[in-house]
């Protein structure tokens, strides 16, 4: 492969860091809570898919928008269950209840469908794109990821910045007790954050699941930890770094691998982060985060 083949594969994968990063980025920009169940968010979303589509035979559209129902309901289970007890409490409590409900759904999937790797179909149909007569294919999963990526950045900030329940959340990001005040229903606004999130969680485990075909109750568990270093690279709190930061790091890591050493692409990851923070310890975005979502 070319380094432009590693570069657009590396865009491909952080891409999915990104969608995955949103999750974390508004549920801290909102309710000042780290979701580390996120990832298995992911993971419970990409298994919904299989079952539909391998066992059930449904259209993979639709088993998709089962997939991100199923993962909204999820997520808003999670904030009501084991997040809204904690609200205010100690960031050590919330950190290790996180941890709690990442566990019981990795061990339900164990449970559910077993620890042997299932070999995960594609729902992408895209054909691939020949460039230079052949010497560049661009996959069609990778062309899907990226424009999705596009996509979603996009309308969600919209969201954010132009309609009433968006409004509602930069209120409570910025003074959840004035925003009370103001009538605006916090818990509903922060349940629907977790809801936003969830949904796209499962849409980032399809996307990862379509270019990486293996799917097992731990699939969501490393792409979860990296997509929450994207955010903090970005600047957690800030949609555009978000982006910028799964992006980047896709880039880094699919590089590292192809040019240095696969075993060491983790670290070398986690090392430009530790440098990044050292320089600018809010992120490349961090002039951004007093707007947090």
């Amino acid at each position: 492969m070319s380094f432009v083949s590693y570069l657009i594969t590396g865009i491909s994968l952080g891409s999915v860091y990104a969608i995955i990063a949103l999750g974390y980025t508004m549920v801290y920009g909102i309710a000042k809570m780290l979701n580390f169940a996120h990832g298995d968010v992911i993971m419970v979303g990409g298994y919904i898919v299989f079952v539909t589509v391998s066992n059930l035979g449904v259209n993979p559209y639709v088993a998709l928008l089962i997939s991100m129902a199923a993962c909204t309901v999820l997520g808003i289970t999670i904030e009501r269950v084991a997040y809204k007890p904690l609200r205010g409490t100690s960031p050590l409590a919330v950190l290790i209840t996180a941890i709690g409900v990442s566990y019981l759904l990795q061990n339900l999937a164990l449970l559910i469908f077993g620890a042997d790797t299932k070999a995960f179909t594609s729902v992408v149909n895209v054909p691939n794109l020949e460039l230079f007569d052949g010497q560049l294919t661009i996959s069609g999963v990778t062309i899907v990821t990226v424009i999705a990526c596009i996509i979603i950045m996009s309308a969600l900030t919209l969201f954010v910045k132009k309609t009433k329940a968006g409004r509602a959340m930069q209120a409570v990001s910025e003074d959840r007790g004035a925003a009370q005040l103001m009538g605006i229903n916090v818990n509903g606004t922060i349940a629907l954050t977790f809801a936003i999130g969830s949904a796209l969680a499962a849409v980032a485990g399809v996307l990862l699941c379509s270019a990486y075909p293996s799917l097992t109750p731990y699939t969501g568990s490393m792409p979860g930890i990296k997509a929450f270093v994207a955010a903090v690279f970005g600047g957690i709190g800030s949609i555009p770094g978000a982006m910028i930061g799964g992006i980047l790091l896709g880039i880094i890591e699919n590089l590292s691998k192809a040019y240095i050493s696969s075993q060491l692409s983790d670290a070398i990851v986690f090392g430009v982060l530790i440098i990044v923070l050292l320089v600018r310890p809010t992120g490349i975005l961090g002039k951004n985060i007093q707007e947090k979502v």
